[in-house]
């Protein structure tokens, strides 16, 4: 196989401190792998601004202008972490043989794109993952957070790679499958391994960050896991029900404890109905959301058919 043309995707958002980094390592980079004939040498490097407020762009476009390796699509509205990078990935699917996907940050080591690559041509990877060593340099909450990040979505019938987050290669042929996902809220995390595509695993150890606020707090990884359970599964639904029915169940023992109590003479008067009708009606409530979430759940999966992003400028 001779060197594939290689694409690095990164979203940006509100970047104008890391990019004046970023972007000369990235190109070292490719320089490195031209040179030792792991890359072709028209590969390049796709910025996508998720509608940055700061001077984002402006580097963007002065990069662009000093090495034309550098590309750049501005999005019209900021809509997310994994909207940039689908709209980044989408842009050169037709350009290139594989994309990779990074943070702009680099926290996640390029230094190990060589090695996906090599999986990609020797190995036949259609997916290879970047996944963290280990999190012995994280703060006690930020590690139990992440674990309790992965085991939410396993326990949701979610299938992710653990202490993966977004970076990884993909060959043309997973960019042109992924291409077919036409679902409007996207989870690539959860969609990859979906795909089926032979994959494998790089292992890294995650750096600090060199320059500005990380975009992904907790309150955002957990709207991030909550968002790709719901796009996934209809399980929290069919939680409700089972939830529901055990409800029932337990209002059956209350009202065998209530009768008991109103023929021996225990009863306060009008405790007895208040107790049967706060029980028999809470269970029934539940177990007709259950019911009519299993149905919900799968329309919503199937019918939110809006556009996922806009693209406002492009830099070819």
């Amino acid at each position: 196989m001779q060197a594939p043309r290689i694409a690095i995707v990164a979203p940006c958002y509100n970047e104008e401190q890391m990019l004046p980094l970023s972007i000369p390592v990235l190109l070292r980079l490719l320089d490195d792998m031209v040179a030792t004939g792991v890359i072709a040498a028209d590969s390049y490097v796709m910025l996508s601004d998720d509608g940055s407020r700061d001077a984002t762009w402006a580097i963007i476009t002065e990069a662009h202008k000093a090495d034309s390796r550098i590309k750049g699509i501005s999005l019209a509205h900021n809509r997310g972490q994994q909207a940039a990078l689908l709209a980044g990935l989408l842009t050169v699917r037709e350009q290139c043989d594989a994309a990779i996907t990074i943070d702009i940050d680099l926290q996640d080591d390029p230094g190990v794109i060589p090695e996906m690559v090599r999986l990609m041509r020797e190995e036949h990877r259609d997916v290879v993952y970047g996944v963290r060593a280990s999190r012995d340099t994280d703060t006690w909450f930020k590690r139990t957070s992440a674990r309790a990040f992965y085991k939410m979505q396993r326990s949701m019938g979610l299938e992710t790679i653990y202490d993966h987050a977004d970076f990884r290669l993909m060959s043309r042929k997973a960019l042109d499958m992924l291409s077919a996902y036409g679902e409007s809220h996207i989870y690539l995390r959860g969609l990859m391994p979906a795909i089926g595509l032979p994959s494998a695993v790089v292992k890294y150890d995650r750096s600090e960050r060199a320059a500005g606020d990380t975009k992904y707090p907790f309150s955002r990884m957990l709207s991030l896991s909550i968002d790709g359970i719901t796009s996934f599964t209809a399980r929290p639904m069919r939680l409700i029900l089972v939830i529901g029915i055990v409800l029932l169940l337990i209002d059956i023992a209350v009202a065998l404890y209530v009768l008991m109590s109103y023929f021996g003479g225990n009863a306060v008067s009008g405790w007895s109905s208040l107790m049967l009708s706060v029980w028999f009606l809470g269970s029934l409530v539940l177990i007709a959301l259950g019911i009519i979430g299993e149905y919900v759940g799968k329309i919503f999966i199937e019918v939110k058919h809006r556009p996922r992003y806009a693209i406002k400028e492009r830099l070819e």
